[in-house]
């Protein structure tokens, strides 16, 4: 891509309106160090010096597709707690609507509380509901999706999938027969237990631990020619229209059924790749919403997964240092 066609294309981002479901949480930090070991055990002591909360999960894809210069609209569920509440406050002071944030007082809140010394994870703990949303819950956030499918121009459909249960099969199929008809894109980040429930969308991009899970093919990390020929037939079988694996290190791989490209990692300081797939994730999926090609798509996408991995958390892309990489690599 020249320089007229970056700034074209941020223009057009600008443009999109994303509707994002799926399992949005807290992720909470634990910043400290350790000078010392416990007496009662033989672990770390973390004296703590500073607490902090961000949005996490499809709310961090939101952010994403903010940075970006896209509308997302979330659709999604916490608990009736404490940390719901802190959710809340998180949707606020960054700007995002929380209309399609749904209260659930049988769940709790999904928190990621990850505490870090020098600059290392030391220890994550997780506190989450699991269990598929009931109907009835499931039926108030399809109406609400559907007005606001009807109410508004939807360029593209993100379904975000980390396996807390808020995307149910009914909901997938209602929305996707309503993305249809209504000729919206979708795009869609899967895990183990609904990895064989996606079908027919535009793009699916897992990673390759849920690529490798989600088949039960056992590929070697690595063997991109067994990776692409199970990738052909699994996105045959399934009749995507773009299969996107992220390798973690060793890049990414995208085929259309006509054509397939691997883009190796490029070179970077690593510092954290927390967060990292949900940035793919929105710059891919506004890519797919921009009639950006494959190739393009991918080696974006890459891009922007690698420069938020130099940063320790989960944190969303830099528009106008992602906007100077592509300017760099257009040179």
């Amino acid at each position: 891509m020249n320089l007229q066609e970056i700034d074209k294309l941020f223009d057009h981002f600008k443009n999109i309106t994303a509707l994002v479901i799926g399992d949005a949480m807290v992720d909470s930090y634990l910043w400290g160090k350790v000078e010392r070991v416990s007496p009662e055990a033989p672990i770390p002591i973390v004296s703590v010096t500073n607490k902090e909360s961000r949005l996490g999960g499809a709310a961090n894809v939101s952010l994403n597709l903010q940075a970006l210069g896209a509308t997302p609209l979330l659709f999604s569920v916490t608990g009736d707690d404490e940390k719901g509440r802190r959710f809340r406050k998180l949707m606020e002071k960054n700007n995002l609507a929380a209309s399609g944030i749904f209260v659930d007082p049988q769940r709790i809140t999904t928190v990621k509380s990850r505490i870090i010394c020098n600059g290392q994870h030391i220890a994550r703990i997780d506190e989450e509901s699991t269990e598929y949303i009931d109907s009835a819950l499931e039926m108030m956030i399809f109406n609400a999706i559907h007005r606001t499918i009807e109410s508004r121009k939807i360029d593209v459909i993100i379904f975000v999938d980390y396996d807390k249960g808020m995307i149910t099969p009914t909901l997938f199929e209602k929305v996707h027969a309503l993305a249809r008809e209504k000729k919206i894109f979708v795009a869609v980040d899967p895990k183990r237990r609904n990895f064989h429930l996606y079908h027919e969308v535009d793009l699916f991009k897992p990673n390759f631990k849920e690529f490798v899970e989600g088949t039960g093919r056992p590929i070697r990390k690595g063997d991109l020619e067994i990776l692409k020929k199970t990738a052909e037939e699994y996105k045959k079988e399934k009749s995507f229209k773009l299969i996107f694996i992220t390798l973690s290190e060793l890049g990414v791989f995208i085929s259309n059924g006509v054509s397939q490209t691997y883009y190796p990692a490029e070179i970077r300081y690593i510092a954290d790749v927390s967060g990292a797939g949900d940035t793919v994730l929105s710059v891919a999926s506004l890519c797919l919403a921009s009639n950006v090609p494959p190739q393009m798509m991918a080696h974006l996408s890459n891009m922007a997964g690698g420069l938020v991995c130099e940063q320790v958390g989960v944190v969303p892309i830099n528009r106008d240092r992602f906007k100077k990489e592509m300017e760099r690599s257009a040179f």
